[in-house]
């Protein structure tokens, strides 16, 4: 019976802390849906993009082993939010970017991201 209340007082004791040290919440995408999307909306025309049939593009940089990247851009972190905004609206964050704002909505650029993350 003891096993219920050392339970019980460990979940009271996460709780306490200062905000500073909360984990945010992972951030998740359907690296299969991320894919399509990236057919659907031509990704490939100015990006190499190891899977996507045609994605020969070479006014952008290859995806190849985009997940091993740390930066996107030259000075962004490669970080799932960071780039789920980019891939969205990139002269959002980089105004003097050539990559243009993407016909997508947020959870598309989620898996956009999460697929991305799997280009290794």
């Amino acid at each position: 019976m003891r096993w219920p209340v050392t339970l019980l007082l460990l979940t009271a004791l996460a709780g306490c802390g200062e905000a500073e040290t909360a984990i945010p919440p992972t951030l998740t995408g359907d690296p299969l849906a991320g894919r399509a999307v990236t057919e659907r909306v031509g990704c490939g025309v100015c990006h190499e993009i190891p899977g996507v049939t045609g994605a020969r593009g070479v006014v952008g940089p290859s995806l190849a082993g985009f997940a091993r990247r740390s930066y996107l851009a030259g000075s962004l972190p490669n970080e799932q939010d960071v780039l789920a905004r980019w891939v969205r609206n990139a002269p959002a964050l980089a105004p003097n970017t050539a990559m243009p704002a993407m016909p997508i909505n947020e959870r598309e650029a989620m898996d956009v991201a999460a697929y991305l993350s799997t280009l290794r």
